[in-house]
């Protein structure tokens, strides 16, 4: 996980998190999280219902009170600040807007609030209104819009503002698929656009990964790890990143060795996994270590294909996709696999019931030791 030895005040950041702590009696919220955001990245907090990251956002934006810690925004310390002093553009989950004005009123409330001259918020509420792709609906109340008009018109009045940080708690929870990915791209095209530092809080993996400069993943309170979501993917810091962040299939444990360039998992009563030796496999011969494979590394091949990193199993289910296909195959010893392969010719070709022979592809395994996963 990265660690910053950037103090309060530093251009470079906009949000700093130091030692931050919420209990809620007995139960510990948050966990001694120190976190720098830096000026106009897209950081997105990830994890499990109930890991914490709402409440490290309401923290941030000034609802919650933290037990320890210090919250600073644009190098002022703002942890005991009311939030309408914090200048913090925030985007519930449920919009919280006002049903009984219309979309210009909405989008103008926080700079009425601020007393702006009325030319300066009509001229900002137009554009927070282009921007957002919604002229033509100014004068229509809330209630008569769509859930993606809806959140959109929240954005807008969380934009016009031109906060220091735009907070977005699971804004794209209540819509549907394809508007969900609509409002993807669009948020994206905001963040570029506008520059604003933006923290989006959400427990899809999806959204995380498309929208995210970085990608602090959390559980029980406290922080897995932060980084860009290919190093995420790629080289998760623990079991549990690696399983919460897209598909995985986790071998049993393994006794590792190297010889020359090859690294050996010896998986007892079952069979070897042979691998080019990759430097951040600095395990001692005869360590124990976990293994994961993404479902793209596991490939489906000619039965009776034997020799290292081929397992035979049964098909125990295929779950179409469309484009692609996921096949789960029980191994004996390993478990349940699952491969995933374009198409939908191997429902057919491979029905369950059948046996299979799968080529574990291990080059780009994750190795970790036990005591990490």
């Amino acid at each position: 996980m990265e660690k910053s030895v950037a103090t309060p005040g530093d251009a470079k950041h906009a949000v700093q998190l130091r030692n931050v702590r919420k209990e809620f009696g007995s139960t510990i919220g948050v966990n001694d999280l120190t976190l720098d955001i830096r000026q106009g990245e897209f950081l997105t907090l990830l994890g499990p219902s109930g890991c914490g990251k709402s409440t490290l956002l309401g923290m941030i934006a000034g609802f919650i009170t933290p037990t320890a810690g210090r919250i600073v925004v644009d190098g002022t310390d703002l942890t005991h600040v009311e939030p309408y002093k914090r200048d913090i553009g925030l985007v519930f989950q449920n919009y919280a807007l006002f049903p009984h004005v219309n979309v210009f009123d909405n989008v103008a409330f926080g700079l009425k609030m601020r007393k702006l001259p009325k030319a300066e918020i009509e001229e900002r509420t137009r554009r927070g209104i282009a921007m957002m792709k919604l002229e033509g609906l100014e004068k229509r109340r809330v209630r008569q819009l769509s859930g993606g008009q809806q959140q959109r018109v929240a954005v807008a009045r969380a934009v016009v503002i031109q906060p220091k940080v735009l907070l977005l708690d699971e804004p794209l929870s209540a819509l549907d698929k394809n508007l969900r990915a609509q409002m993807q791209v669009e948020l994206s095209e905001l963040h570029r656009s506008t520059g604003l530092t933006t923290i989006f809080v959400t427990h899809d993996q999806g959204e995380a990964l498309s929208l995210s400069d970085r990608i602090v993943v959390m559980n029980k309170g406290e922080v897995q790890q932060v980084a860009a979501p290919i190093e995420l993917y790629k080289t998760p810091a623990n079991g549990f990143v690696a399983s919460f962040i897209g598909e995985i299939n986790a071998l049993p444990d393994a006794r590792y060795s190297v010889d020359g360039d090859t690294a050996t998992l010896a998986i007892q009563g079952v069979g070897e996994l042979k691998a080019p030796r990759r430097p951040e496999w600095s395990f001692a011969n005869g360590t124990t270590v976990r293994s994961f494979l993404r479902p793209e590394q596991v490939v489906p091949v000619e039965f009776g294909s034997t020799g290292p990193n081929h397992f035979e199993g049964v098909v125990e289910a295929h779950i179409y996709q469309g484009a692609q296909t996921i096949t789960r195959v029980m191994i004996e010893g390993i478990g349940l696999i699952q491969t995933r392969v374009n198409g939908a010719d191997i429902i057919a070709r491979q029905p369950v019931g059948e046996r299979m022979v799968l080529r574990f592809e291990a080059d780009d395994a994750i190795l970790l030791p036990t005591g990490f996963v």
